[in-house]
């Protein structure tokens, strides 16, 4: 355990929480001991983020007996300091009109096989790099030039420290790995100004997050989030990506896993004890 860590848990509004979000909270907690748990709602997604679903996260979090600081963090209230962080990596970004479609058939075209995948899906070819902002478009997205990031700081790798997974071991990836099996990620997304890996990094800067607690199918995220880091001279955290709760065919829950919804789980006659007997805490 870290001690005296900050930690935090951000889920999203767009959904009743489950079994899996109850473990990622409880671990959070148990983390931070005798340090500081925050939660921070992620509501950068407008179009699917609800109201009520905001409220039942209050709900069940409380009855699983956690607290945190108010006032919470809520992402949509954050947006001028995504777009500061956005003018800051301006001279390494570019504006792209690709739709998965369209990099689907760039990659597939010349190329037989798998085609290479990586955090965010399809690692995209590069079709827009040569364009300028100047050039964006309102249904653009904005992409960051990922070597010419490297570049910038002039380093050849990218690395964390995890204290699940390894401990003491420094996770790496080089400058080729990273081009390779990550790519030009996105930045800001059409219709959000910002997206999960600026707003993530930002987000835990403003927070002083000092221990980030997430599942591992988050684990080659961080290398996104550490050279997003280090472009905005921002601290980086250690992690403790945690193991996934699954369900009986072994597939992550999800939020369209409704029977597995923390709050049927209060309405049946749960009681806090006993799911954290079910999660193994």
């Amino acid at each position: 355990m870290a001690g005296n860590a900050v930690t935090r848990f951000a889920p999203s509004p767009t959904g009743l929480l489950h079994l899996g979000h109850a473990y990622a909270a409880l671990v959070a907690e148990r983390e931070a001991s005798p340090g500081q748990f925050l939660l921070r709602i992620e509501d950068i997604d407008r179009d699917r983020c609800r109201a009520e679903y905001e409220e039942a996260i209050y709900e069940d979090l409380a009855w699983l007996g956690l607290d945190w600081q108010r006032p919470v963090m809520r992402q949509s209230d954050r947006m001028a300091a995504y777009r500061t962080a956005l003018v800051r990596l301006a001279p390494l970004t570019y504006p792209c009109r690709c739709r998965r479609g369209d990099i689907r058939a760039a990659l597939s075209a010349p190329q037989e096989g798998v085609l290479p995948a990586g955090p965010d899906g399809l690692v995209y070819p590069g079709t827009c790099r040569t364009r300028s902002l100047t050039d964006a478009g309102p249904d653009d997205v904005i992409r960051l030039d990922a070597a010419r990031a490297f570049d910038a700081l002039g380093i050849d790798r990218v690395g964390f420290r995890d204290q699940a997974i390894m401990p003491g071991h420094d996770h790496i990836l080089t400058r080729d790995q990273f081009l390779n099996g990550i790519g030009d990620v996105i930045l800001s997304r059409r219709g959000m100004g910002t997206s999960y890996h600026l707003a993530v990094v930002v987000d835990d800067a403003a927070q002083g997050i000092t221990l980030v607690t997430r599942g591992k199918d988050l684990f080659d995220s961080t290398y996104i989030h550490v050279l997003l880091q280090k472009l905005l001279q921002l601290p980086t955290p250690l992690y403790h990506h945690h193991r996934l709760i699954r369900d009986d065919a072994g597939k992550r829950l999800a939020k369209r896993d409704d029977a597995r919804a923390i709050r049927h789980y209060r309405e049946d006659g749960a009681t806090p004890q006993d799911l954290r007997r079910m999660l193994a805490l």
